[in-house]
């Protein structure tokens, strides 16, 4: 009697912010579909693009282990900050553990004050630890101080009793930064760190027009003693100008975070076989095709012709969605559900699982 193949599903869902982490929205999407598939294959991935998660993701992808450090916060508070260590001795930072917009209080933001000092402390004790290779996830940034204060950490930390200089000859001489970015915006102008992103952290009018010509002097003096300017570079605006900075004095280069994690984790070969792939966030909508996971996570997908579903807390331009590719498009709250009801963890859950068995169902 021939016998039928396990369905193999994948699970690379990202967070549904204030709600489930990935991990989280991943075990109850597994729940649904082992209840309507009690022999399918399920193989989940936790997903980053760079923001807030990543180094929990990474380590979980690469089986690597987290680390603390003494560090600082963006008002210079002392904090104990994670990182992570991959296997192969790379370290993966996540400017948000030190200087995040999350540490923060609504009242307390202030661009103008914060810094990413605790970014350059993190670096410095990885450097201590042996590590030469670094992956920096540049999201949830309560900065936008061009990456001056990471700059000032690394030179007090490496250098002590030198300058920058003697840091980037000495210590971090033979150190390669890989950023995990989305964002493509440049360090000054309209589109820049400050323009864009400083209202989110608290800047006013007057505070972004200070911030855009505070940066746009640095670019002016790094561009002269360096010979080379990356300020116009797509990318040098995120996390408030520290991707300027790690560009420009730290010769980093940046990739989509989503596809530095499926290339980490070997997503590839996850796919290989797939029925399905699942993919999800909080909302979806035409932003959902301009970069973010689950964008990228069709992209990945489309490669070895593998059908992408896409659910997620609230559903918008669901045409777009499927015009762009996903195979079905889906929200997983009843209609007329009130919002605070939705955003309750345990109720999430439930719904989260009760989509997916109903969709695992049609396989």
């Amino acid at each position: 009697m021939a016998t039928t193949e396990p369905k193999k599903v994948v699970l690379a869902i990202d967070s549904l912010k204030g709600c489930l982490s990935s991990a989280e929205a991943e075990a109850a999407a597994a729940q649904g579909i082992a209840e309507a598939l009690p022999g399918a294959i399920v193989l989940t991935m936790p997903a980053s693009d760079g923001g807030e998660g990543m180094v929990g993701a990474f380590v979980a992808a690469t089986k690597g282990r987290l680390l603390t450090a003494h560090a600082h916060d963006a008002l210079m508070r002392p904090i104990d900050a994670t990182y992570g260590l991959m296997p192969d001795g790379t370290a993966v930072v996540e400017v948000a553990e030190a200087c995040g917009l999350a540490r923060l209080a609504p009242n307390e933001r202030n661009p103008l004050r914060a810094t990413s000092y605790g970014v350059g402390e993190l670096l410095a004790e990885a450097v201590g630890q042996g590590c030469h290779r670094f992956v920096v996830g540049l999201g949830g940034s309560a900065t936008s101080d061009a990456g001056l204060g990471m700059l000032r950490a690394l030179v007090d930390r490496l250098a002590p009793q030198g300058t920058l200089d003697d840091a980037l000859s000495g210590p971090l001489a033979h150190c390669s930064f890989t950023l995990a970015c989305d964002v493509t915006n440049p360090l000054c102008g309209p589109q820049g760190a400050a323009a864009v992103f400083g209202p989110q952290k608290g800047a006013t009018p007057a505070m972004v027009r200070q911030l855009d010509e505070r940066a746009r002097r640095f670019a002016q003096i790094a561009a002269r003693h360096y010979g080379h300017d990356c300020s116009t570079l797509p990318g040098a605006g995120a996390a408030g100008g520290l991707g300027y900075a790690f560009m420009q004095c730290l010769g980093a280069k940046a990739q989509m975070g989503a596809d530095l994690l499926f290339r980490l984790a070997h997503f590839d070969e996850m796919l290989r076989g797939a029925t399905v792939v699942v993919t999800g966030e909080g909302c979806a909508d035409r932003q959902t095709l301009m970069g973010k996971f689950p964008q990228r996570v069709l992209h990945a997908c489309r490669q070895q012709g593998v059908p992408v579903w896409l659910v997620a807390g609230h559903v918008a331009d669901a045409d777009d969605l499927r015009s762009a590719g996903f195979a079905q498009v889906v929200g997983i709250n009843p209609p007329g559900q009130p919002l605070a009801e939705s955003l309750r963890p345990d109720v999430a859950r439930a719904n989260l699982t009760a989509t997916l068995r109903r969709l695992a169902q049609r396989l």
